[in-house]
C-alpha cells in the first residue's frame, strides 16, 4: 500500500509538520542531552567529593586516635600492667582510654601482637593486628606506628596502632572506631550521597540503601572495577552512578566502599522540564498542522486553477477569465500562463487561416521556419486534375448554384488527395495541381499520387451519386500524373508568395491530363512512363503509345491507370 501523498497539499502539509516535528524533537532531544550531561558531571563532582570527605573523616580520626595512643602509652600505669599478668586490671584500664578516646575499641597487644586484653572484649579479632604490628615495626620513625582497616567480632573498624616505650617498646597499643550504620548516615548527611561498606564476601556490612537497592548492588558488585569512578548502575528500578574504593583488611581480603547517587532523582526536575518541552512541542505541532493546512489551501488554490485552465486548454478552449492576479511568484505565473492561452488562440487563428489558404504540410513549414522555404530541385510527382464540361455547366448554372457545386466537387477531390498525403499546391478554376514529396519528401510519392487518383474517381462517383438524386447532371474529370526532378520554394512577390514547383515535369503533367479527353483512350487517368518507373507497388497500367507533348522536342510514353 502506497502511503505517499500525492496532492501538492498534502505534500507541503506533511512537510511542514516534519519540519516543526523535527525542530520540536531535535530541541527536546539536545534539551534532555544536556541535562543527562549535567546531571552526570554534577553527581561525578557529588562522588569524587565524598571520597575526598571518606578519606579527611578517616585521616582526621586516625590523627586523634594516634594522639590517644601515644598519650596513653606514656602512662607509667598502663606501662606497669602490660608487664604484669593481671589481665582484668589492663583490661579495666584500657575501658578508661576509650572512654577518654571516644573511641569503640582498644586492644593492649604484646610485642608479638597477640591479644592481652581489650575494651569491650574481643572474641574474635583474626590476624588484624598481626598485619598492623608488623606494618608499624616496619615504620622507620621513632614512635612506629601504623593505621588500616580489620574486622574484629566480624564488624569494620578503622585501627591505628602504637608502640608502648619503657624506653624500648615493650607492648603496641591499638585503638579504633567502627565503621557502621551510625558512620554511614552520618557521611550522607555531610556529603548527600548513599554510602555502602561491603565485607569481602560481598555482604552489606552497613549502607543508607534500602534493602532492595543494597541487595541490587551486592549483586552487581563482583563486575565493578577496584576503583570505579561515576559508573552507571542500574539498581532495582532506579539508575545511579556509583564510585568505588577498596579497603584492604588483611590477608589479601578487603572490604568495599560504595558511593551511590540515583540518577533518576538528579534528573526528576529536569524530566519535569521536559515533559513541559514535549507539551510546548505538541501544543506547536498541532498549530503548524492548523497553519499549514489554511497555506497550503491558499497555496495550492491558484495551481488547481492553472490545472483546471491547463484542462480547457488543452480542450481548444484559450478563454483568459478575468481575475485579479497575486503579488507573489504564483500571480506572476499566473499572468504568464494566461499570456500564453493568448498566445495559443492567436496562433490557432492563425493557423486555420493558413490551412484554409495553404495546404497544411506547408503552414507547419511555415510556422516552423518561418520564410526559410527556399529553392531547391527534388523530385516529386505531380497530380493534375480537371472537371470536364465545366464550361458548359457554368453557361447552365446560376453563379451562386456553380459555386456551390464546385466547392462541393473541389472538397471531394482535396480530401481524397490529403487522405493519401498530397499537398495541394492551387486551385486553378475547376483544376487542381497536386504535389506528392514536397514540401514533405516521401518515399513512395508515385504510389501515392496514383492511389489519389482512383480514390478521386471512387469520391466522384459517390458524388455523382447524390447528383443523380438531386437530378442534376453526373460530372467528369480527368487526371494526369508525372513524375520528375523540379525546383521547388516560394515563388511570388515580397509581398505574396506561393509554395510551389516549376520545371518540364510541370508541364507533362498538366499536358497528360489533357490527354484524358483523347476518345481513343477510355480513361481518365494518364501517368508517364516515369511515374510507372518510380512506384514501388505494381500499378497494372495500360501503354498507350508514346505521343508528343507540347514544349518537348521528345515524345512521352504514358500508360493508363484503371480506377
Amino acid at each position: 500500500m502506497n502511503l505517499r501523498p500525492r496532492s501538492f497539499g498534502a505534500k507541503l502539509l506533511v512537510l511542514f509538520i516534519f519540519v516543526v516535528a523535527t525542530g520540536q524533537f531535535a530541541t527536546w532531544l539536545l534539551v534532555s542531552l544536556h541535562h543527562q550531561r549535567q546531571a552526570r558531571r554534577l553527581i561525578e563532582e557529588q562522588l569524587r567529593q565524598a571520597d575526598q570527605a571518606f578519606a579527611r573523616i578517616i585521616d582526621y580520626r586516625n590523627a586523634l586516635l594516634s594522639a590517644g595512643t601515644s598519650t596513653a602509652a606514656r602512662n607509667h600505669e598502663i606501662r606497669e600492667l602490660f608487664v604484669s599478668d593481671d589481665a582484668p586490671t589492663l583490661a579495666s584500664t584500657l575501658e578508661s582510654v576509650r572512654l577518654a578516646n571516644r573511641s569503640h575499641v582498644v586492644a593492649g597487644l604484646a610485642l608479638d601482637a597477640r591479644l592481652l586484653a581489650a575494651s569491650p572484649p574481643l572474641n574474635r579479632a583474626g590476624d588484624t593486628f598481626v598485619q598492623l604490628v608488623q606494618r608499624a615495626e616496619a615504620d622507620p620513625g621513632e614512635r612506629p606506628t601504623a593505621t588500616g582497616y580489620g574486622f574484629l567480632d566480624g564488624q569494620l573498624h578503622s585501627l591505628v596502632v602504637g608502640p608502648v616505650l619503657a624506653p624500648d617498646i615493650i607492648a603496641w597499643l591499638a585503638i579504633g572506631f567502627r565503621i557502621d550504620q551510625e558512620f554511614v548516615r552520618a557521611l550522607q548527611e555531610l556529603t548527600g550521597i548513599d554510602v555502602s561498606f561491603f565485607s569481602p564476601a560481598g555482604q552489606p556490612l552497613a549502607t543508607t540503601l534500602p534493602p532492595a537497592k543494597a541487595q541490587a548492588l551486592a549483586a552487581a558488585l563482583p563486575r565493578l572495577p577496584p576503583a570505579a569512578e561515576g559508573l552507571e548502575l542500574r539498581l532495582a528500578d532506579d539508575t545511579a552512578l556509583v564510585s568505588t574504593r577498596r579497603l584492604p583488611t588483611g590477608r589479601g581480603e578487603h572490604a568495599t566502599l560504595v558511593l551511590q547517587f540515583s540518577l533518576d532523582e538528579k534528573l526528576a526536575s529536569a524530566r519535569e522540564t521536559e515533559l513541559l518541552l514535549l507539551e510546548v512541542a505538541f501544543a506547536s505541532l498541532l498549530a503548524a498542522t492548523l497553519l499549514s493546512r489554511i497555506f497550503a489551501r491558499r497555496l495550492t488554490r491558484p495551481i488547481h486553477e492553472l490545472v483546471g485552465q491547463t484542462q480547457r486548454i488543452a480542450q481548444g478552449d484559450y478563454t483568459v477569465r478575468p481575475a485579479a492576479y497575486r503579488l507573489d511568484e504564483l500571480g506572476h505565473l499566473s499572468r504568464s500562463f494566461d499570456d500564453m492561452a493568448r498566445g495559443l488562440a492567436l496562433r490557432d487563428r492563425l493557423r486555420d487561416l493558413l490551412d484554409k489558404n495553404v495546404s497544411p504540410e506547408v503552414a507547419a513549414q511555415l510556422i516552423r521556419d518561418g520564410d526559410a522555404l527556399g529553392g531547391e530541385e527534388r523530385e516529386v510527382t505531380i497530380l493534375f486534375a480537371d472537371l470536364r464540361g465545366f464550361t458548359t455547366l457554368s453557361e447552365r448554372l446560376p453563379a451562386p448554384e456553380l459555386l456551390t457545386l464546385l466547392n462541393r466537387y473541389l472538397d471531394r477531390m482535396s480530401g481524397a488527395i490529403e487522405a493519401q498525403g498530397g499537398v495541394i499546391d492551387k486551385f486553378i478554376g475547376d483544376a487542381i495541381m497536386a504535389l506528392f514529396g514536397a514540401p514533405v519528401p516521401q518515399g513512395d510519392a508515385a504510389d501515392r499520387a496514383v492511389a489519389a487518383a482512383r480514390a478521386m474517381e471512387q469520391a466522384l462517383a459517390a458524388l455523382n451519386a447524390e447528383l443523380a438524386a438531386e437530378g442534376r447532371a453526373p460530372l467528369a474529370l480527368g487526371i494526369g500524373i508525372n513524375t520528375a526532378r523540379v525546383v521547388a520554394g516560394r515563388i511570388g512577390s515580397q509581398r505574396r508568395r506561393n509554395y510551389s514547383v516549376i520545371g518540364d515535369g510541370v508541364n507533362v503533367a498538366a499536358r497528360l491530363q489533357a490527354l484524358t479527353r483523347t476518345p481513343e483512350y477510355q480513361t481518365n487517368i494518364i501517368v508517364s512512363a516515369a511515374t510507372v518507373a518510380a512506384a514501388r507497388a505494381p500499378l497494372a497500367p495500360r501503354a498507350l503509345g508514346r505521343v508528343p507533348v507540347k514544349g518537348r522536342a521528345e515524345p512521352v510514353e504514358i500508360f493508363a491507370i484503371a480506377a
